[in-house]
């Protein structure tokens, strides 16, 4: 049975798989109205060989330290890094995160939220974790093996010479999430479906002027879905994003703001190593103003599911979703 447009967001905003079946019908009708994507017939998302996950971990404790670890690998030995890694060919997220922490760090690692999604081309993919450690013993020295030399809590990063810079970023943007004064997004874990592609799904918004309500895009074809598209793999995902907001939208579409991941569904090898990325955009102009396309319509959300979604509309209450060029 088709899902609603109401319990499609809502299943979204409280971290719930999309059934299987909506799911596939989605898609199915998804590149039938959009048309051409730019993404090849043939690409199939392979974990480790045409798609890359990486996940990495920013944990701080109560005295502000993060937890680093020291680098074996030949290529960078005795530099020090976030726990972080390949995620393995049918491994969830969660588990690859877990498995990381421990076999870098000596630590059990209870992963709390996501903070932070980055990608560069279409099929590499990084995800970063927040969380707590509620076991182990912190890797010493004396216990180096492959994975790690050892590992520690460190105050300033500053003091340690670090495998990349990259990680920097991801270290400021935890102690942003572990600030108690700055709102914060709920907390946010992958969500497992069985997935083969990599996709984009749309939750845009604008306001009404006549009535001053919320809508957001629907598909004009019954079962109603959300907007969504194939990832090209081999372009950076805004312009994956840029290149759908104009088949939505025409030439000339207005000026829009994506905010950042509202879900993210992940299969970890169950019938595929496909994602789906649920991204919030919004208009600032009118639904009078912002005409789509005709097989896509402006539809009223109730007055619940369009406070719950305006709440996620300011700054940090988004994973953000950093695009590397």
């Amino acid at each position: 049975m088709s899902l609603t447009i109401e319990k499609q967001i809502e299943l979204l905003l409280t971290g719930h798989p999309l059934e299987i079946d909506d799911m596939h019908e989605t898609i199915h009708a998804a590149q039938n109205e959009i048309g051409e994507t730019g993404v090849s017939s043939t690409y199939i998302p392979i974990c480790q060989k045409t798609v890359t996950y990486i996940v990495a971990a920013v944990i701080i404790n109560n005295q502000g330290e993060i937890l680093m670890m020291q680098e074996a690998k030949s290529t960078c030995n005795g530099k020090w890094y976030l726990p972080a890694g390949r995620v393995e060919p049918n491994e969830n997220l969660i588990d690859a995160i877990k498995r990381e922490v421990l076999e870098e760090t000596g630590l059990i690692l209870q992963p709390d939220t996501l903070i932070l999604i980055e990608c560069a081309t279409g099929s590499w993919f990084r995800f970063v974790f927040t969380g707590k450690i509620i076991g182990g013993k912190l890797k010493t020295l004396e216990e180096a093996n492959k994975e790690s030399l050892q590992a520690c809590w460190i105050s300033n990063i500053n003091d340690l010479t670090l495998r990349s810079h990259d990680i920097v970023s991801l270290i400021e943007r935890g102690k942003i999430y572990m600030n108690k004064d700055v709102s914060k997004h709920p907390n946010l874990m992958p969500i497992s479906t069985p997935l083969n592609k990599l996709l984009l799904r749309l939750i845009i918004t604008s306001k009404k002027r006549a009535t001053n309500k919320l809508h957001i895009l629907v598909s004009n074809a019954m079962p109603s879905h959300l907007p969504i598209c194939e990832i090209n793999p081999n372009r950076n995902l805004l312009s994956t994003l840029h290149n759908f907001m104009k088949e939505l939208f025409g030439n000339g579409v207005a000026q829009h703001k994506p905010h950042g991941v509202l879900s993210l569904e992940f299969s970890g090898g169950q019938g595929g190593d496909g994602l789906c990325l649920t991204l919030l955009v919004s208009f600032k102009l009118p639904v009078e103003n912002v005409p789509a396309n005709e097989k896509f319509i402006w539809y009223e959300l109730p007055e619940n599911l369009a406070m719950s979604i305006t709440h996620r509309l300011p700054r940090n209450m988004t994973v953000p979703l950093s695009v590397i060029r």
